[in-house]
């Protein structure tokens, strides 16, 4: 059923009130798009609107101020949304107060609740306003569960080699002269040129994993946050330079998972759309690959994943077919799905899903054949012409490891 508002002339925006709809000036473009106001605050004496735009993806949400306020267009809520706000509002307040932390006094297990808890209960508000990652100065896209005395700071301040959290430049410089690391406390297992990728394992680096966790959920929205990381690797990603190992990005994967190879992927804001969103999938699958199985990424994946994962497995998937072409005697292809799979380590189902998505599955004389489409093909080659950092499997040096099936998930 669609919302029912209710019309009135708003003549001040001190009349506006959490559950209305209105036209907001978006800061990013400057344009004006249609947004609900999801709360509202008083800072330095001037109200603040915390809004959400229809149809936009919520790391556009953001704080503004009258000046960017149509108050002409303004639709408040009825009654029942009012009252429905007002308790949204009430638990929110209520989890802020005891929004739990990690510590080591605390069990996982316990934290996992009452981590889940909260969360389910506030409304999926950015808390924190700047991040600072080394040289980098960041926005957050959503909410994640730092301490309420740190997201009342304007900046959060994280050490690049630890992911330690601090509450401003003067605690970090004290903090930078006692960290001794360089780079993520693990097992480096891949390098070529500046790229390594580590190895973590969530058990033996608790804190560390913990930390990349509050700093991954930041940027990803479906990311459900636990503080039981024992049962996970990490696999961190970073640039060498001069000065150390940066952190790039990172994928997760459970150590007794048997189908999926990816828990979680994140590339941080700052290295997006330098091709390392598809350097670190390609990575996960160069391990399924030594671990002889087919994997697939836990579902669902956010917008950004899914474009990723769609353009590495297409590309993936086309090299097996061209190469098949140029084998084959005959001018025909002959290979199935569960070929393609063996030879991608992609699992079966996204092959064919991708297939599909490629239009290159066709009902043909009583049966589904692949048709590969030459000017699919066209474009897959011109793509791969052009500069592309790629996993070099012959700079891996891993060996998977027996996990006991009884670890705790």
């Amino acid at each position: 059923m669609s919302k029912i508002r209710t019309s009135f002339v708003c003549k001040s925006a001190a009349q506006l009130e959490e559950g209305c709809t209105l036209s907001v000036r978006m800061e990013a473009t400057g344009m004006w798009k249609t947004a609900d106001i999801l709360s509202i605050k008083t800072e330095g004496g001037k109200r603040q609107y915390y809004v959400h735009f229809l149809q936009f993806d919520k790391r556009l949400d953001d704080w503004v101020v009258e000046e960017d306020l149509n108050l002409s267009s303004v639709r408040f809520p009825s009654n029942r949304q009012r009252q429905t706000t007002k308790c949204s509002t009430e638990k929110r307040e209520l989890a802020d107060e005891n929004l739990p932390v990690a510590n080591e006094t605390m069990t996982r297990s316990k934290q996992s609740k009452l981590q889940q808890k909260s969360v389910n209960e506030i409304k999926a508000i950015k808390n924190v306003q700047w991040i600072e990652l080394g040289k980098h100065r960041i926005k957050p896209w959503y909410f994640s569960p730092y301490p309420q005395v740190m997201c009342a700071q304007p900046c959060i301040y994280l050490c690049e080699w630890c992911l330690k959290y601090v509450m401003n430049a003067t605690c970090l410089a004290r903090h930078l002269v006692k960290c001794n690391l360089r780079h993520p406390p693990g097992e480096e297992i891949y390098r070529k040129d500046t790229i390594s990728f580590f190895e973590i394992d969530g058990r033996r680096s608790r804190t560390y994993a913990q930390n990349l966790c509050l700093l991954s959920k930041l940027f990803l929205d479906e990311k459900t946050l636990c503080y039981d990381t024992d049962p996970f690797l990490f696999y961190i990603m970073t640039v060498f330079d001069s000065r150390g190992f940066h952190i790039v990005g990172y994928f997760s994967k459970e150590k007794t998972s048997d189908e999926n190879n990816l828990a979680c992927v994140l590339t941080l804001p700052p290295y997006q759309r330098l091709g390392y969103g598809r350097l670190l999938i390609e990575l996960s699958y160069e391990l399924s690959k030594c671990e002889r199985k087919t994997g697939s990424p836990e579902k669902p994946l956010s917008d950004l994943g899914l474009l990723s994962y769609r353009s590495y497995w297409s590309q993936a998937i086309l090299d097996v077919l061209i190469k098949q072409k140029y084998t084959d005697s005959e001018n025909e292809i002959t290979i199935s799905i569960n070929e393609i799979s063996e030879k991608t380590s992609i699992n079966p189902d996204d092959v064919t899903s991708t297939l599909r998505d490629l239009k290159m599955i066709v009902y043909y004389k009583s049966q589904h054949v692949l048709c590969v489409k030459s000017d699919v093909v066209k474009n897959h080659l011109k793509d791969k012409s052009k500069p592309q950092v790629r996993i070099d499997a012959s700079c891996l040096h891993w060996v998977p490891k027996e996990w006991n099936s009884s670890i705790k998930h």
